[in-house]
């Protein structure tokens, strides 16, 4: 998507997207539903310090978002994060509606992430956060017919 399609997108008022690094609370929990789609659910908590203006303390507000990843994201998030691991979040917003047993109407507002990338360094010792050992086995070394990419020159005539 180009920089034009992201204004078109924000003057059409139909933009949800969320950003978000954080904390995961907890192991995610994962389901396979019977059509065999994985779905993962957890919460990643962010934090926010700022100064008291009266008292001069610093204070820190932790809000906690819960996550839904589909599929191969929800596999991921099963094989590799658990409690405590820092994660960039991407997604939108989706509030849910239901009755409780007493007729009572419930709401719960979380993330559908379509993008998840684990932040910091792995500790290569936990089986379920090895990772970057798998990603670095997984880097071929580059073919030399593939070009260079290189950044436009003083010279280059540019579109913009």
């Amino acid at each position: 998507m180009s920089r034009f399609d992201y204004i078109i997108l924000i003057m059409s008022g139909i933009v949800n997207k969320v950003i978000l690094v954080g904390n995961l609370g907890k192991d995610p929990e994962v389901r396979h539903l019977e059509n065999g789609a994985a779905v993962a659910n957890f919460s990643i908590a962010t934090s926010e310090t700022y100064k008291d203006r009266k008292t001069g303390e610093k204070v820190s507000q932790t809000e906690w978002h819960n996550i839904v990843a589909w599929r191969g994201l929800a596999e991921i998030a099963e094989r590799y994060l658990k409690k405590g691991h820092k994660v960039y979040i991407e997604g939108k917003l989706k509030t849910r509606s239901w009755q409780d047993q007493d007729g009572n109407n419930k709401y719960s507002t979380e993330v559908i992430t379509d993008n998840l990338t684990m932040l910091g360094s792995a500790n290569l010792n936990d089986s379920k956060s090895n990772f970057g050992e798998q990603q670095i086995n997984k880097i071929e070394p580059k073919k030399s017919s593939e070009k260079e990419f290189s950044a436009p020159g003083e010279d280059d005539d540019l579109p913009f």
